[in-house]
């Protein structure tokens, strides 16, 4: 008798907690929900937040790297400028190619050459080829030798353009340049 007593005191109970705890699970539920779809949105923002941001960054470095390897692509300029003011005279010149005669390091004589093949500008000492002056991932889109003769001297004036390979807006850079040959003087 006491145990029926306790079942029928308890059993209200357990159908009152159920009850209250049923509600309490409805309302929590609907928060959550409302929750994760918060939760999902706050998310898909920051990540698009992050991936912008590196598509951005992914940009910049591939502009760097372009504008990086255009400007080291001034030292074909340099070089050639270099070997035409050692020069002492012309043996030839046409629009892309100039054999200039100098001297080596012991003062015999020898010829110096550059020949523009295209995309390369190929670099020849003493009738060898060194190799292209220009690096693989940079064209050569044009090369102009244009020589001046004054009473007091000679000068070649170089007209290079350039561009990146890598460049998909195929951006051009020319580079110009007067140089004197005082080789001879």
């Amino acid at each position: 008798m006491k145990i029926n007593k306790i079942i029928k005191n308890r059993l209200p109970d357990r159908a009152l907690g159920s009850q209250i705890e049923s509600k309490a699970l409805s309302g929590a539920g609907g928060y959550a929900i409302l929750e994760l779809l918060f939760y999902i949105t706050f998310f898909s923002i920051l990540t698009l937040v992050v991936i912008n941001a590196m598509v951005t960054m992914t940009r910049s470095f591939r502009e760097t790297t372009i504008q990086r390897e255009l400007v080291q692509s001034g030292t074909i300029m340099e070089r050639m400028s270099r070997e035409i003011r050692q020069a002492y005279g012309i043996s030839s010149i046409s629009t892309s190619n100039l054999v200039l005669n100098t001297t080596d390091s012991d003062g015999a004589n020898k010829t110096v050459e550059f020949k523009f093949i295209s995309p390369n500008i190929q670099f020849w000492d003493a009738g060898i080829n060194m190799g292209n002056l220009n690096s693989s991932n940079i064209v050569v889109t044009d090369l102009a030798f244009t020589q001046i003769t004054t009473i007091k001297g000679q000068a070649v004036k170089i007209i290079l353009s350039i561009r990146s390979g890598n460049d998909s807006l195929a951006r051009v850079v020319d580079f110009y340049d007067t140089v004197v040959l005082r080789g001879g003087y």
